[in-house]
């Protein structure tokens, strides 16, 4: 399933990209800028979290762009092992893309994007009110797809599934979708 979803992850960002390749120089302009504020949910290793994330982004005419994000945990899993209450927490995530951006109508656009990010984790167990904790960090290839529509000129609302193909063995990938409100500068 890893191996089909990053197949068509690649095909819709080799599809969007060829027009983004057949411009010319002049054609990468102009450079407008946009910024989301959003959530996210997050699927990791069968807990589901919530997180707040902020985005920054530079378009490079109408089929490419360049983003970063960031985000900080706001919906923990909590669950019991036994007597053992534990806990599962997103401390922080942030992460860089290359987007290809497809207009699909004039207040609507589509859009693929592959990057590179990284993601902090803490979990905590308690018995009897004892508790240990402990925090990792792990590198990611992000890749994903999602839409824009603008309900003027400046304002609008993002949706989008990204999924986190962490590095490490061992650490199951994570599904993430969000929904942002977009401002264009």
């Amino acid at each position: 399933m890893k191996t089909l979803i990053a197949v068509a992850a690649i095909a819709a960002v080799s599809a969007l990209a060829a027009p983004a390749f057949a411009q010319t120089a002049s054609t990468f302009s102009p450079v407008s800028y946009e910024g989301t504020v959003g959530y996210t949910g997050i699927h990791l290793n069968g807990a589901d979290l919530g997180a707040i994330d902020i985005r920054a982004a530079a378009n490079f005419g109408k089929f490419a762009a360049i983003e970063g994000e960031g985000a900080f945990g706001v919906n923990d899993q909590n669950g019991n092992v036994g007597s053992v209450s534990t806990k599962l927490h997103l401390n922080s995530e942030y992460a860089a893309y290359g987007v290809a951006r497809l207009p699909v109508a004039p207040n609507a656009e589509l859009f693929a994007r592959v990057g590179y990010g990284h993601s902090d984790i803490k979990a905590t167990a308690s018995l009897k009110g004892v508790s240990a904790s402990a925090s990792a960090g792990y590198d990611s290839v992000n890749y994903g797809v999602g839409g824009k529509y603008f309900f003027d000129g400046k304002n609008g609302v993002r949706v989008d599934y990204t999924r986190y193909d962490f590095q490490k063995n061992g650490v199951t990938d994570s599904d993430t979708w969000s929904v942002s409100y977009v401002r264009r500068f």
